[in-house]
């Protein structure tokens, strides 16, 4: 591809959302100075909150990632293992917690914390993870349980979590000594909900063929639906990309030069090999439409009620893409594939996320038996590189692609 020609392919919002990101982190490092607050928060726990109170929220699995992409996740993991800390552990989590001890990764380590606000919608592990840390800064931490809604969400599991939503704002009323602000909550409601709205119409103009942007954009595009939600930063920012998106779409501007084929992403990126995935399945004509991973931040906002949001977000937060049973993730997993028109499945069996990666037999053979598309499983981890072989995995890649020109050729 002529530079001239892979100029015009790059996404140009991609600058001004490094631009974003850069003043979101030297906001936070600056916080003290500022009389702000800071609050490490899950990736899938209820910010809005920390928002109406103007507490900067920070994510370290948001952060787990940026170490990922910037090839620091081996070292940092493996000072974590030599804290004592198991191989088998999350690798968002062990890069966390050593990175805390010697001030590593892409900007230095974090911000220090005033407090740890921890969802167990994702995972279990965070919850260990977030004791840990919150004995090493010795700041108060608050856990939001929500049971794993297998079949449904029952009226027990509602009130159960409706009142640890305000058990949340008791807490966040006594650590900050301010009392809560319900009607700029609702503001910043609104804004949350209009801009997960804005980030699946960006997700949707990959439905067109050819796609205007692949998963791997959307794995970069995230970050501000995660960091920033709430804010009317996120809503013009997304505002703006989805207008790129549909001008790309009609000057016909293409991710993939050849797009020939298109495939579904399931579970995490690999992000120290993002470019080089990105490449591979690029040669071989096929772009990855869509992922079930970036699509999770606005897959439960049926969910939300926009005008009562904070009476909403019980249910919203329980019935995310992680905490709900097998049969109802492939069930979304199908109408992924039927909405994007995909050609295969590709599915990254993560070595440090089991939530997402146990159930992935089950939802292959779904798939299969409901679509007869061919399903690439590949294992690797999602920061430390030392569970990746590029050998096997281009291997396998091969071999699947050629079973999808032979398909559908």
């Amino acid at each position: 591809m002529s530079d001239k020609l892979s100029e015009k392919r790059k996404i140009k919002s991609a600058k001004k959302m490094r631009d974003i990101m850069t003043t979101y982190y030297l906001d936070a490092m600056t916080a003290g100075q500022n009389n702000k607050q800071i609050a490490w928060i899950t990736s899938g726990g209820p910010v809005e909150p920390l928002v109406a109170m103007d507490i900067i929220p920070i994510y370290p699995e948001n952060h787990g990632a940026m170490i990922g992409a910037s090839k620091m996740g081996e070292d940092l993991c493996i000072k974590a293992e030599d804290m004592g800390y198991s191989s088998d552990l999350c690798s968002y989590a062990r890069a966390d917690i050593s990175c805390s001890v010697v001030k590593g990764g892409p900007i230095g380590g974090l911000p220090e914390p005033d407090m740890l606000i921890c969802c167990n919608n994702i995972c279990g592990t965070v919850l260990k993870w977030y004791e840990v840390q919150a004995r090493f800064y010795n700041v108060p931490l608050f856990i939001l349980d929500t049971p794993i809604c297998h079949t449904r969400y029952s009226p027990e599991i509602a009130k159960y979590v409706q009142a640890q939503i305000d058990e949340y704002i008791a807490f966040l009323e006594k650590v900050t000594k301010r009392k809560f602000n319900y009607e700029k909550m609702a503001e910043v409601g609104r804004l949350a909900f209009e801009a997960q709205l804005l980030w699946q119409k960006v997700l949707n103009t990959t439905a067109h063929k050819p796609s205007p942007m692949s998963a791997f954009d959307a794995f970069f595009f995230l970050a501000l639906i995660v960091t920033l939600r709430g804010t009317k930063i996120a809503v013009d920012f997304y505002k703006e990309l989805l207008g790129e998106m549909e001008q790309r779409i009609k000057d016909g501007i293409s991710m993939v030069p050849n797009e020939k084929y298109r495939l579904l992403w399931d579970n995490l990126p690999v992000w120290y090999q993002l470019k080089w995935l990105s490449q591979k399945f690029s040669d071989h004509n096929a772009c990855l439409v869509a992922d079930t991973y970036t699509s999770a931040w606005c897959g439960a906002i049926q969910y939300t009620n926009k005008d009562n949001f904070i009476g909403s977000i019980a249910e919203a937060y329980t019935r995310i893409y992680l905490n709900i049973g097998v049969d109802q993730m492939a069930g979304q997993v199908l109408d992924m594939i039927k909405f994007y028109n995909a050609d295969g499945l590709v599915m990254h069996s993560n070595r440090s996320c089991k939530p997402y990666s146990f159930g992935q037999m089950d939802i292959m053979k779904i798939v299969r038996e409901k679509t007869n598309l061919p399903v690439l499983m590949i294992e690797a981890d999602m920061v430390d590189p030392r569970n990746f072989s590029q050998s096997q995995v281009e291997t396998r890649i091969d071999a699947f692609m050629e079973i999808i020109k032979q398909k559908n050729d």
